[in-house]
């Protein structure tokens, strides 16, 4: 067995000589990166200080300063309590903003473990449905009010208001003979079935009669001309009582289609006349002289329409 040749001897080596024509020169390893010095085409990356704390660059709107970042931490200063997560309840999560148990509200701390709830905020439908509520029922007591009040109203007319009208005596059924509308001329002479007259040829001048109180008797034909307009005369017998006399003309004073004088020798202390109808009284507070003014005045009308005022004011 022939024994194995030894392996050449290798030559030193020797630095190179000049490149020969047609050898590229071998190419040069790339410069080491620091941690200052990122490959300009990326943006820098941020220090890590700790475990979820990232320093990151200066954003817009900030003054050389980093945004405020969450760190999964409450901030520094924060009352007791403030950020600390409950343990929350199957399907229901609490938790602040960068917390890791979300679905609490935003800016209400903790207190005790337990989020602090929103304050409860009145929706604006029951401010409404209140005020429709409380329209409705003042609108149905104005109608109970409104209807009552007309029953009133109508009862008292058909009972008289509170005063007897049963001893008004009717001309126009008794005797209608005696109201006839013949003008007679002034100063002549007109006898009348009733005393004082209730109706019956006048004089072609009224007495004026707008809330008119005369002191002394006045023109029977003027005054029953003023009757044919609509006016309600109202006469005491001279000797009635001051008072009853001052009670008879606060209810004319100032009343359309009203007047009084006195009528010496009138059987009753009280008398009411309208055309054709007429009521004697003996007590200036009865009740029956406001209802009498009320059924007669400008109803008993033979001339609907016709003024009085600008008739005569002439006494006797």
């Amino acid at each position: 067995m022939s024994n194995p040749e030894p392996p050449p001897e290798q030559s030193p080596s020797t630095p190179p000589g000049p490149l020969s024509p047609g050898h590229a020169a071998p190419a040069s390893p790339p410069p080491a990166l620091g941690p200052a010095a990122a490959p300009p085409d990326h943006p820098p990356v941020p220090q890590q200080t700790s475990y979820g704390d990232a320093v990151s660059p200066p954003q817009p709107g900030y003054a050389g300063a980093a945004p405020p970042q969450h760190s999964g931490h409450p901030p520094a200063g924060s009352p007791p309590g403030y950020g600390t997560p409950p343990v929350p309840h199957q399907g229901q999560g609490y938790g602040q903003p960068g917390y890791p148990y979300q679905g609490g509200q935003p800016g209400y701390p903790y207190q005790g473990g337990q989020p602090v709830p929103p304050p409860a905020k009145s929706g604006p439908r029951v401010g409404l449905i209140v005020g429709i509520v409380a329209g409705g029922v003042a609108l149905l007591m104005l109608l109970v009010c409104g209807a009552g009040a007309f029953i009133w109203y109508l009862q008292r007319d058909a009972d008289g208001g509170g005063g007897d009208l049963a001893g008004v005596v009717n001309y126009r059924e008794t005797n209608p003979d005696a109201l006839s509308q013949e003008h007679r001329p002034d100063g002549s002479t007109i006898s009348y079935p009733m005393i004082p007259p209730a109706g019956g040829p006048h004089y072609p001048e009224w007495q004026n009669c707008n809330g008119d109180v005369y002191d002394a008797p006045v023109t029977d034909g003027n005054a029953v001309h003023s009757l044919e307009h609509g006016a309600v005369w109202i006469t005491y017998r001279p000797g009635l009582p001051a008072s009853q006399v001052e009670a008879l003309a606060e209810r004319v004073r100032g009343q359309s289609y009203l007047f009084m004088s006195p009528y010496p020798g009138q059987p009753s202390p009280i008398s009411l006349q309208a055309w054709g109808y007429q009521l004697a009284l003996d007590d200036a507070d009865d009740d029956a002289i406001d209802q009498f003014i009320r059924q007669y005045r400008e109803t008993a009308s033979i001339e609907p329409g016709a003024a009085c005022g600008g008739g005569t004011t002439r006494t006797r």
